[in-house]
């Protein structure tokens, strides 16, 4: 296979994936009919809070903070950062990086798609921490089903709702595997160490994993889940145009017939946030019991979390 057309077959691949006690009982409760549905149009009324920050080389980079809690806090900004891959940022996008102050990286990409698609590139004296969650194997899947080139065979592999399935599996494995857990869980700790600088985390897309990260957060900061679950649908928005780009770039090129197959991939969707926290419910009895007992994080954790992040 030719080099443009290995870069296409990586371009469709990486778009695929990404992937308290003292609050109120409210805090952890399942959202009333129909809240969820209101869930953007939450988040454009709070817009300074999905702060993006505005890179050539990554679409979905943002400030986690600024959101309301239920207690009337506000998450405080210019702490935690979540963002697609940063493997592609231009010189200007670096120095963008180094104006965040930031002192750690995590990446929760597994190896294959670092080796694909690129270490990250960041300012001088930052280096990415690997934290790799796991992805069921759908990124090597993405590679084979578009490296064929055989849209009988993408159909079988993707259509039918398989790809929507498959999706569904990741997400409750971040609830149910173990080691994914702990790569959840090690990012919170770092986040509520008073020590710890400025961090961001991403995934390739920063839409899967970093949207179960952030989702994570700002639950045990008191962010209302409908809220949080705006934040998490935001991605959509942010990631639109370059997504759509990928599919007819692979259209143009013959790689794929219909690169639509591709959408449930690249779209974050709430029936997959449903099947992570309903997972969390079944497994936890609910939010709470998955931060201390799915997450292993004590009282003391959660009150640093809160003390650092929410003013």
């Amino acid at each position: 296979m030719r080099r443009a057309r290995i870069r296409l077959v990586i371009a469709a691949a990486v778009t695929a994936l990404t992937a308290v006690a003292a609050l109120p009982a409210a805090a952890h409760a399942a959202p009333a009919p129909g809240a969820r549905a209101g869930a953007l149009h939450q988040l454009r009324q709070q817009a300074p809070a999905a702060r993006q920050i505005p890179l050539q080389g990554a679409v979905n980079v943002r400030d986690v903070g600024g959101y309301r809690t239920y207690t009337g806090g506000q998450v405080r900004q210019g702490l935690v950062y979540r963002s697609d891959a940063l493997g592609k940022l231009t010189p200007a996008d670096i120095t963008t990086v180094a104006g965040l102050g930031l002192t750690k990286a995590v990446d929760f990409r597994i190896p294959m798609e670092v080796q694909y698609d690129g270490a990250d590139r960041l300012p001088p004296g930052l280096s990415a921490t690997a934290r790799p969650v796991s992805d069921l194997g759908l990124y090597g899947t993405l590679l084979t089903a578009i490296g064929s080139g055989d849209p009988v065979r993408q159909e079988q592999m993707l259509g039918g709702g398989r790809a929507e399935a498959y999706m569904r599996d990741i997400y409750r494995t971040f609830v149910s595997s173990p080691e994914n857990r702990a790569q959840f869980a090690a990012t919170l700790r770092e986040i509520a160490d008073g020590g710890q600088g400025p961090l961001l985390y991403h995934c390739t897309s920063g839409k899967d994993r970093t949207g179960w990260m952030s989702y994570v957060l700002l639950r045990a900061l008191g962010v209302p889940e409908t809220t949080a679950g705006g934040d998490y649908l935001a991605s959509n928005t942010f990631r639109a145009a370059y997504d759509a780009q990928v599919r007819a770039g692979l259209k143009q090129s013959g790689r794929m017939q219909n690169p639509d197959l591709l959408i449930p991939l690249q779209e974050v969707r709430q029936d997959y946030l449903d099947a992570a926290t309903s997972e969390m419910d079944a497994a936890y009895g609910g939010f709470y019991g998955y931060l201390t007992k799915g997450l292993g994080l004590d009282l003391g954790t959660l009150a640093k979390l809160q003390s650092k992040m929410v003013r």
